[in-house]
C-alpha cells in the first residue's frame, strides 16, 4: 500500500510538473493581464515611463573616426577577448541565389553597437542594468553593467560576437540576412549629427554607408525617427537634412502612394511626446511650416500605443500609424486583438495601418524586474502567429520589431548557444540560427502572394 501510495505521489508530481513547464511555454498569445494598470506595463513608456534605451537624450561632438573600408566576412570562430569573429575575404554575393525581396516588409535596424576593436570601446552592449523607478522594488534587484565580451546586455548571443556595426563585415552580413530574409526595407533607427541615445554614442554619419551597404543587396532604407532631445523645434530642418543628403541615393526608400508620387517614408518613435497640434503645423496643408506640397513632403507615420492616440493622429495629419512593440498584450496598439478595429478606422480616414510583429521579448537582461512583459518565442510559433494575424487585416506594409535589438530579445538575427562560467544565454535551438530568417521569408512570399489576390 504504502509503495501504490509513493507512485501515486510521483505520478502527481510529475503531471503538476508538466502542466507548469506547458503554462510557461505557452506565456505569449493574447496575454489579458498584461500591458495597462498593472504596474510594470506602459510605465515603461516616455511620460508613463522612461524606456531605458531612449531616454535623456544627449548632444556629443560630431564622430570623427571613420569606418574602415575592408572587403571582408567573418567565419563563425569567435575571438573571445575582442568579441568579435576572425576575418576572411568577402566574395561578390550572387543575388541570383538569394530569394527576392518585399519592400512592403520593413525591419527596424540598430546600428548603435561597438566593440573596442572598431570603436576604442564596447558600446551598447555592456548596457547598465535599468533600476525600477520604486525604490523599494529597485533595491531587490542587482545595480551595474554588463562586462563584454562574455557578459553582454542581452539575453541571446549574436552569432557575430559583441560586434561594431561600423565594422564593414558585419554590415555586409546584416544585408545578406535582410536579403535572405527577404526583407526589402530597412528602418533604420535615426538621431540628428551629433546626438545619440543615453547609452550609446552618435552614429549619423553611418547612414550613409548603411546605404551603399544596403543598395549592393537591392535593398532600401527608410528612417525611424527617434525621440532626441528637441526634436520638436529641431525636426523640420531634420527631415530637409535627411532628404536632402540622402534622397538621391538609389537605396533611399520611396513609397508610391495611390495617387502615382514616390513619397519618402519616416516612421516617428513616441510620436505622442509632441502635441498633434504642433505636428499639425508641419503636416497639415495649413500649418505654419508644412512640409506638404513640397520638395520635402512625405509619408509620415505615428506610434499608436494607446487607443486616444489614434484620435491624436488623425488630427495631427499624420498618413499612418504603425504598432512597434513585439509584445502582444503590452500596449493598446501591440496588442493583436485590436489590429483589426485599427485597420478599420485607419480605412475610414485614409490612413495606413502598419501592424509590427515580432519573434517574442526578454529584457531582463537590462531590466531584472521587467520578466512580465516577457514573451517566449516558442521555437517560432509566437513569429508566426504575429505575422499570420498582421496579414488578416489585409496591411499594406508589414514591420519587423526587430532585425538587431538584442536588448529587448525581438532580435531575427542569427544568434548561436553560448555559455561561460557565469551565464548561459538562450538560443534558438532545437532549430538553426537562421530559424528567423527562414520564417520571415516564408511569410515574405505569403504576404505577396495574398496581397495580389487582395488587388484583384
Amino acid at each position: 500500500m504504502a509503495r501504490f501510495r509513493r507512485k501515486m505521489w510521483i505520478t502527481l508530481l510529475l503531471f503538476l510538473l508538466f502542466v507548469f513547464g506547458v503554462m510557461m511555454g505557452l506565456k505569449t498569445l493574447r496575454p489579458e493581464g498584461a500591458g495597462f494598470g498593472d504596474g510594470v506595463g506602459l510605465e515603461l513608456l516616455p511620460q508613463l515611463r522612461p524606456r531605458a534605451d531612449v531616454g535623456e537624450r544627449r548632444a556629443d561632438l560630431p564622430r570623427v573616426e571613420k569606418s574602415r573600408e575592408s572587403g571582408t566576412l567573418r567565419d563563425s570562430k569567435m575571438n573571445d577577448h575582442l568579441g568579435v569573429t576572425k576575418r576572411t575575404p568577402i566574395s561578390d554575393t550572387n543575388l541570383d541565389q538569394l530569394p527576392p525581396v518585399n519592400y512592403d516588409l520593413h525591419a527596424f535596424y540598430y546600428s548603435w553597437y561597438g566593440n573596442q576593436q572598431f570603436d576604442g570601446k564596447y558600446i551598447h552592449w555592456n548596457h547598465p542594468l535599468v533600476p525600477h523607478w520604486d525604490p523599494k522594488i529597485a533595491s531587490s534587484y542587482p545595480k551595474g553593467r554588463h562586462i563584454p565580451p562574455e557578459d553582454i546586455g542581452t539575453s541571446f548571443y549574436p552569432e557575430l560576437g559583441a560586434y561594431s556595426s561600423r565594422d564593414p563585415a558585419v554590415l555586409n552580413a546584416h544585408m545578406k540576412q535582410f536579403r535572405a530574409a527577404a526583407i526589402g526595407v530597412l528602418a533604420l533607427s535615426w538621431y540628428p549629427p551629433g546626438m545619440s541615445d543615453e547609452n550609446g554614442e552618435p552614429t549619423e554619419d553611418l547612414a550613409p554607408v548603411i546605404l551603399e551597404a544596403a543598395h549592393k543587396y537591392q535593398l532600401k532604407v527608410t528612417f525611424h525617427i527617434e525621440p532626441y532631445e528637441g526634436r520638436e523645434n529641431t525636426l523640420y530642418n531634420n527631415l530637409k537634412y535627411i532628404i536632402d543628403k540622402y534622397g538621391s541615393h538609389p537605396a533611399f526608400y520611396r513609397y508610391k502612394t495611390s495617387a502615382g508620387r514616390n513619397l519618402p517614408m519616416f516612421y516617428i518613435y513616441d510620436s505622442y511626446l509632441i502635441s498633434p497640434g504642433s505636428w499639425a503645423n508641419l503636416l497639415s496643408v495649413s500649418g505654419s511650416r508644412s512640409l506638404r506640397n513640397t520638395r520635402y513632403d512625405a509619408l509620415f507615420v505615428a506610434l499608436i500605443v494607446e487607443e486616444k492616440h489614434k484620435n491624436e493622429i488623425l488630427q495631427a495629419g499624420f498618413d499612418g500609424m504603425y504598432t512597434y512593440f513585439a509584445t502582444n498584450g503590452f500596449s493598446h496598439g501591440s496588442s493583436h486583438h485590436n489590429w483589426q478595429a485599427l485597420k478599420d478606422f485607419c480605412d475610414s480616414n485614409n490612413l495606413m495601418f502598419i501592424p509590427s510583429v515580432g519573434p517574442g521579448y526578454i529584457d531582463t537582461s537590462i531590466r531584472a524586474w521587467n520578466n512580465h512583459n516577457t514573451r517566449n518565442r516558442v521555437n517560432g510559433k509566437y513569429y508566426e502567429t504575429a505575422l499570420s494575424t498582421a496579414l488578416l487585416v489585409r496591411p499594406e506594409i508589414i514591420t519587423i520589431t526587430s532585425f538587431n535589438e538584442w536588448h529587448e530579445g525581438t532580435q531575427i538575427e542569427m544568434a548561436v548557444p553560448k555559455k561561460s562560467s557565469q551565464l548561459v544565454y538562450l538560443d534558438y535551438l532545437p532549430h538553426k540560427p537562421d530559424i528567423y530568417l527562414e520564417l520571415t521569408r516564408k511569410w515574405a512570399e505569403k504576404f505577396r502572394k495574398e496581397k495580389e489576390q487582395w488587388l484583384m
